[in-house]
């Protein structure tokens, strides 16, 4: 009787592992629930208060919410902190609402799209892969060592600290820098 328990066990253990891509990760202190939405999950992470706040400025918050599938990359309250002193404060002004939803579409690329998804893509590009973004312009992919690099139009770069935060409306890769539009 315990040879066939011990004969269950690596069953078990395949089992979970197959289902490893719905595991809750943790960004910015909270967990991120795969059963629940981009701006259910990101509303939690410490990490994410100034991308929150830039999303309800800019009336994203339903769009975000929505069926998607969405591949956002949501960059961390110390990358919007590298922008030069006062420009997120600027960009929540109301009158500069369209220039913020510029900057925060322009991480948002249509699709469920995994770091693994990328990597295929990048590796059938020959080394780089260009993504059209919801606000209407490109982003970069590029290998670096075990991550990838987003490189913006601007030739800004931000390395994804956190890949495959998965959403029931789409994926999110945790970036260290905003990323802007040319």
């Amino acid at each position: 009787m315990t040879a066939a328990l011990a004969l269950a066990a690596p069953a078990l253990t395949l089992s979970l592992s197959a289902t490893a891509q719905e595991q809750t990760k943790t960004v910015g202190g909270a967990p991120m629930y795969p059963s629940k939405t981009i701006v259910e999950n990101a509303v939690n992470s410490k990490d994410h208060t100034t991308l929150v706040a830039a999303v309800k400025a800019a009336g994203l918050v339903e769009t975000l919410q929505g069926k998607g599938p969405f591949t956002v990359f949501a960059p961390t309250n110390a990358a919007f902190a590298k922008l030069p002193a006062g420009t997120v404060d600027t960009l929540l002004k109301p009158e500069n609402k369209g220039q913020l939803t510029g900057v925060l579409t322009y991480h948002v690329v249509p699709g469920r799209m995994t770091a693994q998804d990328l990597a295929a893509k990048v590796k059938e590009g020959g080394g780089k892969a260009t993504l059209k973004t919801v606000q209407g312009a490109t982003l970069t992919v590029t290998p670096s060592g075990n991550t990838l690099v987003i490189t913006d139009q601007k030739g800004g770069k931000s390395t994804v600290a956190i890949a495959d935060v998965m959403q029931s409306n789409g994926v999110i890769h945790v970036v260290d820098t905003v990323l802007l539009p040319g």
